[in-house]
């Protein structure tokens, strides 16, 4: 099935066009023209999205189950088409694509269920006490209510699943919140294709059209429209630490400051302890060699560093490290933009003094191959811009001349998606030294793995301190994630018969 792409906007059920257009960059195949969003289409999206509210919000959860199941349908049916315009855009393998398919479908399916199932609600119950003494209490009960219109934005490295029916959007359509998506100028067709899947599961719900609004990107002042429109209750957003802590900063300066849901960058550092670096170390560099370079290093749970403590044995991994490294060849990038920064990051990190260049290799255009430096952890505990994230298959080893200096790294980090340690039984006790410290860093700690592969189920969380993400409370993978979306709502002494159902 071939698609050729409009190029429109949805807005209200109807797919409109613009006098300004983009032209896409396609890794392969055929550019398309699309239209250019702008600051009055965030606008009627977002009057369309309240007026929608109002019916949607207050729709039973079956209603919300079945419409969300019935986009993964929608998207099924457009597989193939998908597949065949998100390769283009973006590069990426057909079996990648397939994949994060099933994850966007399966997300879908996973936040039906949970609505379904009605734990999310938070169900609380205070009976009332008339004859409670010095004075009675009154029945208080407490359920989770949704915010409101939903801005979210798609995200470059997630065509699908970070996208236009990716999990911000899935959880916000959950929570009964409206959604007004800014599609990303990286894949605006796969984002189009997407789109006419959730615009068919509107019709044949029979549910307001205002429910779901599709922008194209193409200027900077679509996005800042959108977290600045006072209709607008919450954002979420997955993208860079510089454009995610603006949008960020606007939202905080509203006159109605509205929370923004932003998951902007991370190193997910692996810590290393002596006995499983000892007995592993050759393996685990193998390892950390697949996962530093699945996807051109494209993953914000990339593990872009590893710190040993110093001796024959990570002497060892960096050797072996080195050569798991040398054989992978040259990976496509998303955008030309993404393979610009990756090499922009390489020439900081290779022009920082006291950082050894293990592996080289030539980037050129839209290609990435791996690059891996080795420093020791006085150097990279003086060089803060070590510490930040180089998007793309970048490896860096600290290494700490101790284990006290690898606690001392690790207090040393900002904020993480992950942190990882390799351990095997007998270091059970540096491994207890390092947990309260990692805790205090990450959003998931991991033992013996690699942090690339997040599983969308009830016990993930995909978010962590300040940078890793904008509020280390939420994540934004995971069916905790429609936390983001909701409000608690009290109700006091009133009848039954004008309760929302769900609390009655």
């Amino acid at each position: 099935m071939t698609f050729t792409p409009h190029g429109k906007h949805l807005i209200a059920g109807e797919w409109i066009g613009t006098k300004d257009v983009f032209e896409s960059e396609p890794a392969t195949g055929s550019a398309h023209k699309f239209s250019v969003g702008t600051p009055e289409l965030v606008a009627s999206a977002a009057e369309v999205a309240e007026e929608a509210f109002w019916s949607f919000g207050y729709a039973s959860r079956q209603t919300r189950a079945d419409f969300l199941n019935a986009i993964a349908d929608e998207i099924e049916e457009r597989a193939d088409a998908i597949t065949q315009i998100g390769s283009e855009e973006t590069g990426l393998p057909t079996a990648r694509l397939q994949g994060e398919r099933g994850r966007t479908t399966g997300q879908l399916r996973l936040f039906a269920s949970h609505i379904l199932a009605g734990d999310y609600l938070d169900r609380r119950v205070d009976e009332a006490l008339p004859d409670r003494a010095p004075l009675p209490r009154p029945e208080i009960k407490l359920m989770q209510r949704p915010v409101g219109p939903v801005g979210v934005f798609g995200a470059s490295n997630f065509p699908l699943a970070f996208s236009t029916a990716g999990g911000d959007t899935a959880a916000a359509l959950a929570a009964g919140c409206p959604v007004v998506v800014k599609g990303h100028s990286a894949h605006p067709g796969t984002g189009e294709i997407v789109a006419e899947a959730i615009h068919a599961a509107i019709k044949s719900c029979d549910l307001h059209p205002g429910v779901f609004s599709f922008i194209q990107g193409g200027t900077r002042e679509v996005g800042a429209a959108l977290v600045q429109h006072p209709l607008i209750k919450a954002v979420g957003f997955t993208g860079s630490l510089a454009g995610g802590r603006a949008l960020f900063d606007l939202c905080a300066q509203r006159p109605e400051p509205i929370p923004f849901f932003g998951e902007l960058g991370s190193v997910n550092p692996m810590f290393f302890m002596p006995a499983a670096l000892a007995n592993r170390g050759a393996e685990i560099a193998a390892g950390w060699a697949g996962s530093l370079t699945m996807g051109a290093g494209q993953f914000c749970t990339n593990p872009g560093i590893s710190v040993v403590v110093a001796g024959p044995d990570a002497d060892a991994f960096v050797e072996a490290a080195t050569k798991a490294l040398e054989p992978i060849g040259p990976q496509t990038m998303l955008t030309d933009g993404i393979a610009a920064a990756y090499r922009s990051g390489h020439a900081t990190i290779a022009g920082t003094q006291g950082v050894q260049e293990l592996l080289t290799s030539t980037c050129d255009l839209r290609n990435a191959s791996p690059y891996l430096f080795a420093t020791t952890g006085e150097n990279w505990l003086a060089n803060e811009e070590l510490g930040e994230e180089v998007f793309g298959p970048l490896g860096m080893i600290v290494i700490a001349k101790d284990m006290d200096e690898m606690r001392t790294i690790a207090k040393a980090l900002q904020g993480q998606l992950t942190c990882t340690l390799h351990l095997d039984d007998a270091d059970a006790e540096d491994a207890r030294s390092l947990m309260p410290i990692l805790e205090r860093k990450a959003g998931r700690i991991l033992a013996n793995g690699f942090p690339t592969g997040v599983e969308v189920s009830e016990a993930m969380v995909h978010g962590g301190p300040y940078p890793a993400s904008t509020n280390f409370g939420a994540t934004s993978v995971g069916t905790m994630s429609i936390r983001r979306f909701l409000r608690p709502v009290s109700y006091q002494n009133i009848p039954a018969a004008v309760l929302p159902t769900d609390i009655a």
